[in-house]
C-alpha cells in the first residue's frame, strides 16, 4: 500500500507546483489578477473529475491499475498541450468591460486549463473510490504532496517559468511508474519515458500581452531587451531605446527645459516600469530631477537624511543625492532588481549603490520601517503602479500593505522632528488613488492623536502626477512660502496647502471641475463621512484588515459608468473587481451542474456501488442534501481560511517568500499530518464524534492564530524574518492540523456506508474550493480578513451540524 500514497503525493506535488508556476506564466502573459481568476476557474477540473468518476465509477474501479497511471500521464501531456492552446487564445483582460467577446475567450482559457487539473484530480478520486478504508492516509498524502509542491514552486521561481513548469511536470510520469502494477509496466514504462523525453523544448514561454508596458515600448524603433532576469518577485526585462529615449519622470514640470538623462526601462512581468537613470557625474545633467513634484521636500530640507522605501531602479535615490541629501538609506525587496543597478548596469548608473552616501537594504519596505530605529528628515514612499494596470482596476484585488493606515503610521514614526513623508501617485480623473491615499494619511494622523490634520498635509499636482506630503508637526510659515514659490516657479498646482484660500490652490492643471481640490477639502471638513459615502468611487482609508488599496469599485456607480463606457469611461469600471464577480457568476452555475449531474446515476437506496449499505432512511433526499452540504461547506471553509491566513501572514512575516512558504507549504503539510492522524484515531473514536472534536479544535486553532499573530506583530517588529516566519508557522500549525481532519472523516464515513457517493463528494469539495477561491477575495474586500476567518469558522460549525446524525448507520 505504500506505493499508492507515494504516487498520490507525486501527482499532488506536480499539480500544485504546476498551478503556482502557471499563475506566474499567466501573470507575465496578462496580469496577476487575471491569472488568479483563470487558475481558480480552471480548478473546476477537480469538480469535473468527481462527476465523471461518479458516472463511470464501476469501470474506473475495475480498471484502477490502468486508470491511475493513465491519468497521471495525461495530466502531464495535457498540461503542456493546453499551454500552447492558451498561448494562441487572443484574450485581453483590459477589454472585458466593453468587449463581450473577451468573456468567451476567458471561458476558453479556463476550460482548456481545466483539463490537466481534471486528470490530476482523477488520480485522487480513483484512489479514494478504490481504497475507501485508507482515505485519511491517501488524503494526507495528497496534502503533504501539495505542501511539498508549494515549496518546490518557490524554489523554481528563480528559473524561467517555462523551465520551472517542465521540472514540475516530470513528477507526473514518475507517479505513473510508481503506481503501476508490475503487469502494467509493459506499457506504463514506455509511455512515461516518451512523455518525459518530449517535455524538454515543448513548454512554451509566456507571450507578454500587447497592452503591457514592455510590449508597447518595444513598438518604438531600435529598442532591444538587454537583460532578462527571473526571480520569485517577477521577471525583470531591461529595455534600451536609443533612438526614441525613454522619458519616465512622473510630475516633471512643463516648464523644464533640460533634457532628462538617458534611461533604461526595467519592466516587471512585462509591466510596472521603473528606470535606471544614467549618471555621468555631471550635476548639471540631473538638474531636471529638481523640477518634478517629488523634488518638493528637498526645497524644504537642506542636506537631509533620506529613507527611500521601494528603491526600484534607483531613480528616487539618485534624485535625493542630486538635490543635496546627506545620506540615503535605500530599501528594496527584490534582490534581482538590486543586482541590476549595483552590478549589471553599475557603470550606467554611476555606481549609485556604491556611493558612500548610500546604504542599501534588501528588505520588505514596511517591515524595514517597522523594525528600524533611525529617524530621517525625508521618507520617500517610492514606486507608482503601472498606469495601465492602475487605471483599469487590475490591482483591485491585490493586497497593498504598504499603503494602509498602519503602514503610514509606521512611516511617520521614522520621521525626525520636522521631517516629511512624501508619496507620488499617477493623476486620475476623477481622482481615486490620490484621494484614497490622502484619506488614509488623515486617518493615520488622527490615530496618532492629531486633531488638525489639515495643517500637516499638502498636495502638489502636475498634469500627470500628484505628490502628497505629510508631517507629524505643522508646516511652518517659511515652509509654506517655499511650497508656494516652488509651485509658481514650475507651474504646479497645490490642491491643498495649509492656510491657503481656495482660489490659490489651482490654476494650471484641471478642467471645468477641480475634483482633487474639492476632494481634499471635503476630506478635511466635518462632511468627510458624507463625502466618502457619496463619492462615485470607494476611497475610504485602507486598513491592514482590508488592504485592497486599488479597489475603487462601487455597485451604485456601475449603471452610470456602463452607459458611458463607449464615451471613454470604460477605464473607470475597475475590470479587476468586475472580473471577480463575473468569474463567480460563471463558477456557481458550473459547479451546480457538476454537482447535480451525477445524482441520476447514483443509487437512491439499498446497496451502494461497490458494496455497502447505501444511504438509508425513508427519505434519501435529506441524507444526500446533508452529505452534499457537508462537503461543499468544508471546501468553502478550508479555502477561505487558507487564503485569509496567507494574506495575514504576508503582513506578519514582512517578506512574501517565507510567508508563502509558511502559509501555503506549511499549512498544507500540517493539514496533511492531521489527515494522517485520522487514520490512526478512527480505530478509537467514531467519525461523527471525531468531527465534532475537529471543529472545536479549528475554533481553538483560530483563536490561537489571532493571539500569536497579534502578539508577534506587537513585540516582534525587530525580529529577523526567520523568527517571524517561525512565529507564523506556530500560529497556523494547530489550526491547519485540525482542518486536515473533517474532510477525510466524511469520506471515510461515506466509504463505509455509501461508497458510490465518494467520487461525488470529492467533486463537490473541488467545486466548492473553486467558488471559495474567488469568493474569499470578494469577501475579504467587503468585510475584511478577520471577519472572513470567522465566516469560515461558522461554515465549519454548520457543516458539523448538517451531519450531526451521520450518513447511514451511526456507531
Amino acid at each position: 500500500m505504500i506505493r499508492l500514497p507515494i504516487a498520490i503525493a507525486l501527482v499532488s506535488m506536480a499539480a500544485l507546483a504546476y498551478q503556482l508556476l502557471l499563475m506566474r506564466w499567466l501573470a507575465i502573459a496578462h496580469w496577476h489578477s487575471f491569472a488568479v481568476v483563470i487558475i481558480s476557474l480552471a480548478l473546476l477540473g477537480h469538480g469535473a473529475s468527481g462527476t465523471w468518476l461518479s458516472l463511470f465509477q464501476g469501470v474506473a474501479r475495475k480498471r484502477f491499475d490502468i486508470a491511475f497511471p493513465a491519468c497521471a500521464l495525461l495530466f502531464t501531456a495535457t498540461a503542456v498541450a493546453m499551454l500552447w492552446l492558451v498561448w494562441a487564445i487572443p484574450f485581453n483582460g483590459l477589454e472585458l468591460v466593453w468587449n463581450p467577446r473577451q468573456w468567451l475567450w476567458l471561458g476558453a482559457l479556463y476550460l482548456a486549463l481545466a483539463l490537466p487539473f481534471g486528470f490530476a484530480a482523477s488520480c485522487f478520486g480513483l484512489a479514494f473510490a478504490r481504497h475507501g478504508g485508507h482515505i485519511p492516509m491517501l488524503y494526507g498524502a495528497d496534502l503533504l504532496g501539495a505542501g511539498l509542491g508549494a515549496l518546490a514552486a518557490i524554489a523554481l521561481q528563480w528559473l524561467p517559468v517555462e523551465h520551472g513548469l517542465l521540472l514540475a511536470l516530470c513528477c507526473g510520469p514518475l507517479a505513473a511508474v510508481v503506481a503501476a502494477a508490475r503487469r502494467q509496466w509493459r506499457w506504463v514504462l514506455p509511455a512515461a519515458l516518451v512523455t518525459s523525453l518530449l517535455l524538454p523544448g515543448h513548454v512554451p514561454a509566456p507571450q507578454v500581452n500587447e497592452y503591457k508596458g514592455l510590449s508597447t515600448t518595444r513598438l518604438l524603433p531600435d529598442t532591444s531587451v538587454l537583460v532578462t532576469r527571473n526571480g520569485p518577485y517577477g521577471r525583470l526585462d531591461v529595455l534600451e531605446s536609443p533612438r526614441v529615449p525613454l522619458r519616465h519622470a512622473p510630475g516633471l514640470s512643463l516648464a523644464n527645459v533640460d533634457e532628462p538623462s538617458p534611461q533604461l526601462g526595467v519592466f516587471t512581468d512585462g509591466d510596472g516600469l521603473s528606470v535606471i537613470v544614467r549618471d555621468d557625474g555631471d550635476a548639471e545633467s540631473l538638474a531636471w530631477s529638481g523640477r518634478m513634484t517629488s523634488a518638493l521636500p528637498y526645497r524644504l530640507k537642506q542636506a537631509p537624511t533620506v529613507l527611500v522605501l521601494g528603491a526600484g531602479g534607483g531613480m528616487e535615490v539618485l534624485q535625493a543625492l542630486a538635490l543635496g541629501a546627506r545620506t540615503v538609506d535605500a530599501v528594496e525587496l527584490d534582490p534581482g532588481r538590486v543586482r541590476l543597478v549595483r552590478d549589471d548596469f553599475a557603470d550606467f548608473a554611476g555606481h549609485l549603490y556604491h556611493d558612500p552616501r548610500v546604504r542599501l537594504h534588501v528588505a520588505e519596505p514596511r517591515a524595514f520601517a517597522r523594525a528600524d530605529r533611525q529617524h530621517y528628515d525625508v521618507v520617500v514612499l517610492a514606486g507608482a503602479e503601472s498606469f495601465a494596470a492602475g487605471g483599469a482596476g487590475v490591482l483591485a484585488a491585490s493586497e497593498q500593505y504598504a499603503l494602509t493606515v498602519g503602514a503610514i503610521r509606521e512611516y511617520l514614526a521614522r520621521l525626525a522632528p520636522g521631517g516629511v513623508l512624501v508619496a507620488t501617485r499617477w493623476s486620475q480623473q476623477p481622482p481615486r488613488a490620490e484621494l484614497r491615499l490622502f484619506a488614509t494619511m488623515i486617518e493615520a494622523l488622527r490615530a496618532e492623536g492629531v486633531d488638525d490634520p489639515q495643517s500637516r498635509l499638502t498636495v502638489l499636482r502636475n498634469w500627470d502626477a500628484s505628490t502628497l506630503l505629510v508631517k507629524r508637526d505643522r508646516f511652518e510659515s517659511d515652509e509654506l512660502a517655499a511650497i508656494r514659490g516652488f509651485a509658481q516657479e514650475y507651474g504646479f498646482d497645490p490642491p491643498h496647502l495649509p492656510g491657503s484660500a481656495s482660489d490659490e490652490t489651482g490654476h494650471h492643471h484641471f478642467g471645468e471641475r477641480d475634483w482633487l481640490r474639492e476632494g481634499t477639502q471635503a476630506l478635511l471638513s466635518t462632511e468627510a463621512d458624507a463625502f466618502l459615502r457619496d463619492y462615485k468611487f470607494a476611497i475610504s482609508p485602507v486598513s491592514d484588515d482590508m488592504p485592497y488599496f486599488g479597489d475603487f469599485f462601487r455597485w451604485r456607480s456601475l449603471p452610470e459608468l456602463w452607459r458611458l463606457r463607449e464615451q471613454g469611461s470604460a477605464v473607470l469600471l475597475d475590470s479587476g473587481t468586475l472580473l471577480l464577480f463575473g468569474a463567480l457568476a460563471q463558477a456557481v452555475p458550473l459547479s451546480l451542474l457538476l454537482v447535480l449531474l451525477p445524482l441520476w446515476a447514483l443509487p437512491r437506496g439499498g446497496a451502494g456501488a461497490g458494496g455497502g449499505a447505501g444511504m438509508d432512511g425513508a427519505d434519501v433526499a435529506l441524507p444526500r442534501l446533508r452529505a452534499g452540504g457537508y462537503f461543499f461547506l468544508l471546501g468553502l471553509a478550508f479555502m477561505l481560511i487558507e487564503i485569509a491566513s496567507l494574506s495575514r501572514l504576508t503582513l506578519l512575516v514582512g517578506h512574501p517568500l517565507p510567508a508563502v512558504a509558511v502559509g501555503l507549504g506549511g499549512f498544507l503539510l500540517f493539514a496533511g499530518a492531521g489527515s494522517l492522524a485520522v487514520q490512526c484515531l478512527l480505530v478509537r473514536m467514531s467519525p461523527m464524534r471525531m468531527t465534532r472534536w475537529a471543529v472545536l479544535a479549528i475554533a481553538l486553532g483560530l483563536g490561537w492564530q489571532f493571539t500569536v499573530f497579534a502578539t508577534t506583530h506587537s513585540i516582534g517588529a525587530s525580529w529577523p524574518v526567520a523568527a517571524r516566519a517561525l512565529a507564523g508557522l506556530i500560529g497556523i500549525a494547530p489550526l491547519a492540523f485540525a482542518m486536515g481532519m473533517p474532510f477525510p472523516l466524511g469520506l471515510a464515513r461515506l466509504a463505509r456506508d455509501a461508497p458510490a457517493f465518494v467520487p461525488w463528494a470529492w467533486g463537490i469539495n473541488g467545486c466548492a474550493s473553486v467558488v471559495a477561491a474567488i469568493g474569499a477575495l470578494l469577501l475579504a474586500m467587503a468585510i475584511g480578513l478577520c471577519m472572513t476567518l470567522l465566516v469560515a469558522l461558522a461554515l465549519y460549525v454548520v457543516a458539523a451540524w448538517l451531519w450531526r446524525e451521520g450518513v447511514g448507520r451511526s456507531r
